[in-house]
């Protein structure tokens, strides 16, 4: 199955702002994800090319890296041949749309995993680390509400608590 998804938001800062937040990515005060809701993204050997990653069963490795512009990960699963990229564009001066694209080709049942699981839960991660992005930067804070949907898949994948 051919996967095109596409989240943008604009942000009322100049790209600089947001790089200063991009240059946090995978660090221990990740100020791009929100890592107090998801799993946290981790790379063997930082954030450089050929670099390999994950967050939560999603692995991948970097194919591009431009500190403070954009980062590209190819996917390292079996039936996810594709990539995502995270990447920050100038609008104007005071005006930067931050964008996360997956294109992707699924295969067998990851085909499956993405319809049901994966793209849901994507969808929600990717608009809470958006949020904690804006938030930096204004008062009235924004929380992206999860569907029904996620909140079930959440609640079934919580980890057991001894």
């Amino acid at each position: 199955m051919k996967v095109i998804n596409i989240h943008k938001r604009e942000i009322q800062q100049p790209p600089v702002e947001l790089a200063k937040l991009f240059n946090t990515l995978a660090t221990e005060n990740d100020m791009m994800l929100a890592t107090d809701k998801w799993p946290a993204m981790k790379f063997e050997k930082g954030l450089q090319v050929g670099s390999k990653g994950r967050h939560g069963p999603i692995k991948y490795f970097v194919t591009e890296y431009q500190p403070g512009k954009s980062i590209t990960l190819q996917f390292d699963m079996i039936g996810f041949n594709g990539f995502h990229k995270l990447a920050i564009t100038e609008l104007e001066t005071t005006k930067t749309e931050l964008s996360h694209v997956i294109n992707m080709t699924t295969m067998g049942s990851a085909t499956i995993k993405w319809a049901l699981v994966i793209r849901w839960l994507h969808d929600a991660y990717i608009e809470d680390a958006f949020d904690k992005v804006e938030n930096h930067f204004i008062n009235d804070k924004k929380y992206s509400e999860w569907n029904l949907w996620v909140k079930i898949l959440r609640k079934i994948n919580r980890p057991k608590r001894k």
